[in-house]
């Protein structure tokens, strides 16, 4: 997209408004995009260029009729609240990159100590779009985004994790430059909002903040009466629910079309937009992480046509010889994954590219995981549907509040946590990779008193998604609510025991038994791995565990597998999570140093670690209820059992492969999904 002069767009910007003569014509050109060298680098930093996430960011809702608004944008910091009533006109300050953290590297500004901002480009709408609705897409912009087209006000939305749409079709010139003007506030962890890692005061555990137009912002043309959501679940026994939910809320007419991997048309049904659609697909292959099964589907209402996709599977709970299990398609599934912070040292909460993103996922495939638990962020739409296609299940969690017991939410910020909530499951309920909603982390933001917040909000999670497993609280302060006893221990785990440290999470046998964080072990490395952040390095030595070596490093996370092995085979372990991914900022724990360039696990000994865990789990026994020969009648032509264990194929490379060998693996970037 060719930006017009800085004197050109600011004089029509002005006209625009309804002024006189623009004084901005004079205005000096704004300060050209360059990526500020960011604390710590990575092997993507600087190939990012100026036309970042290309790629189409709704996967499950997708039309041919859309354009790309990421790039270079202007960017300029506002002074006050008020600010909002007066926008500017012409280009701003500075060139940024969208989307980006303002706080980060990659944005070109590394602004640290900016809450209210204002963000403008110019964009052309098609002449064969007239006649037709045209929306702006924001996939997520933190916190609070009101937004501007050709002068008017078009908009508003709260809450940093979350895509809005907004229809413009009123406010733009067909064939004409148009622009968009974005005013975002942003306190970060100063107010009590969803914020998780995020703090104005980085240390320890808690990371750089983001700020601004984070994920992909994008046009859509659509019929007016267009599917504004789909809600898709496709169960093992061939049971797809569908409902296509229609921006005039008015019964259209609908028919859907599902596809089989190779192509073939495998279902095919009517029926009215905005109610429940039941369609059946006899004997379908399923979904599971050794064969992560995908069915395409397209969706047509009226003259709108979108095309999407599902996975049959379902995730429950049952007794397998007397203990409570998570089951996947009916089997015990060992739900084994890392603590996935999704933090860049370039990009902050936006990785520098799709590939980027996708290379964490496939190093946690190929050693062997089957799980990924997202930690109090959410990712772009194209994270979950790369989880879909490798075979990764997802623990998703909701972002937190401030972790700070001496402000607890009062009722409006209580109502508000639970709105964006629902948001979190509305918008991501059809991923058939998510398997669980975990709704408190710790405590944090999390009311003592009864009525515990946390009873009201499984029960609300459970009405709108009653597919998917509930972690009602991961940690402590555990009252006994949804499906998991999770308790976090970090130097031996204490998974489903009849021991424990802490009070408040002693393992429940009515529910699964679950660590939900263990291990941690860290291993300080060289200066040119390390966020270079002074208030970071002094906190390295809070890491929970630090090892000399890598000798050591491996030695201890082979005692600790072994310690929770024992207690699958022993007492009522039914999964793990390890801290972490990567390193953060200062946090020195991950499997892969911030920068993504050293691997610590020795991939043999870890991947022959965790195959140990999941044979331990299958030798636990099977299913004794009816659950069982549902499984076996419904997997019809599906060739093996997946029990959540990655296949030959999954891992890509011999047990005897060098580590070296592995990282390349990883390194791979994932087939387009178009």
């Amino acid at each position: 997209m060719q930006l017009l002069s800085a004197a050109l767009w600011s004089g029509l910007f002005r006209l625009s408004l309804g002024a006189g003569v623009p004084q901005s014509v004079f205005r000096r050109a704004p300060v050209p995009y360059e990526v500020q060298t960011p604390p710590l680098d990575t092997d993507w930093t600087y190939k990012v260029g100026r036309n970042p996430w290309p790629e189409h960011p709704r996967p499950q809702l997708r039309r041919d009729a859309w354009q790309n608004l990421n790039g270079i944008w202007t960017y300029q910091a506002a002074l006050n609240a008020s600010d909002i009533n007066d926008p500017p006109g012409g280009l701003l300050e500075r060139e940024v990159l969208v989307p980006s953290c303002i706080e980060s590297g990659l944005s070109g500004l590394q602004e640290l100590n900016v809450t209210r901002m204002w963000f403008a480009t110019s964009f052309r709408v098609p002449d064969e779009w007239e006649g037709r609705s045209v929306l702006v897409n924001f996939e997520a912009v933190d916190y609070d985004a009101t937004v501007f087209v050709n002068g008017a006000k078009v908009g508003n939305n709260v809450g940093g994790y979350f895509r809005f749409s907004l229809d413009v079709t009123t406010q733009v010139k067909f064939g004409q430059e148009n622009q968009l003007l974005v005013f975002v506030y942003d306190p970060s962890d100063a107010e009590v909002i969803p914020v998780g890692k995020q703090t104005k005061n980085p240390r320890h555990i808690w990371y750089r903040p983001c700020s601004g137009i984070w994920q992909t912002v994008w046009l859509e043309s659509v019929p007016e009466d267009h599917i504004k959501q789909l809600d898709v679940a496709a169960a093992m026994d061939g049971t797809v629910t569908l409902t296509a939910h229609s921006s005039r809320k008015g019964g259209s007419r609908l028919e859907v079309s599902i596809y089989d991997p190779d192509g073939q048309l495998v279902a095919h049904k009517r029926g009215s937009a905005d109610t429940e659609l039941r369609i059946r697909v006899d004997r379908p292959h399923l979904w599971e992480p050794a064969s992560p099964t995908l069915y395409n589907m397209t969706v047509e209402m009226g003259e709108d046509e979108v095309q999407s996709y599902t996975g049959f599977r379902t995730i429950s709970t049952g007794r397998v010889n007397g203990v409570q299990r998570p089951l996947l398609n009916g089997d015990f599934v060992f739900l084994f994954g890392t603590l996935d912070q999704g933090y860049w040292p370039d990009g902050l909460y936006t990785a520098p590219s799709r590939e980027a993103m996708v290379y964490d996922l496939k190093m946690l495939k190929s050693l062997g995981f089957n799980m990924v638990r997202k930690h109090i962020k959410v990712e772009p739409d194209l994270f979950y549907r790369a989880c879909d296609e490798i075979g990764l299940m997802v623990v998703q969690d909701m972002p937190s509040l401030p972790d700070d017991a001496n402000r607890l939410p009062n009722d409006a910020q209580q109502n508000e946590f639970e709105r964006q909530l629902q948001m979190l499951i509305n918008e991501h309920k059809s991923y058939p990779s998510i398997v669980t909603w975990v709704i408190y982390n710790e405590g944090w933001g999390q009311r003592r008193n009864a009525p515990y917040p946390e009873g009201r909000l499984t029960d609300v999670v459970r009405g709108i998604d009653p597919t998917r497993l509930i972690d009602s609280v991961t940690g402590w302060f555990d009252h006994g609510f949804g499906d998991f006893s999770d308790n976090h221990h970090y130097a031996n785990p204490q998974c489903g025991t009849p021991f424990y440290s802490t009070a408040s999470s002693p393992y429940d046998p009515a529910r699964i038994g679950f660590q939900g964080e263990f291990g941690g072990i860290g291993h300080n490395v060289s200066a040119d791995h390390l966020w270079k952040v002074q208030q970071a390095i002094d906190t390295i030595n809070q890491t929970y565990e630090v090892s000399r070596d890598l000798e050591a490093y491996n030695y201890r996370a082979g005692v600790i597998f072994t310690e929770l092995r024992e207690q699958v085979e022993r007492y009522a372990c039914s999964g793990g999570v390890w801290t972490q991914t990567t390193d953060v900022e200062g946090e020195v724990n991950g499997l892969y140093t911030y920068d993504r360039r050293l691997l610590r696990p020795d991939v043999r000994q870890w991947r022959e670690d965790i195959e140990r865990l999941y044979r331990a789990a299958e030798a636990r026994g099977v299913v004794e209820d009816e659950a069982r020969g549902v499984a076996d009648e419904a997997r019809g032509v599906a060739d093996e059992k997946g029990r959540g264990v990655a296949d030959e194929e999954a891992r890509g490379v011999a047990d005897d492969e060098a580590k070296g060998v592995a990282e390349d693996e990883a390194r791979g970037v994932a087939e387009d999904e178009d």
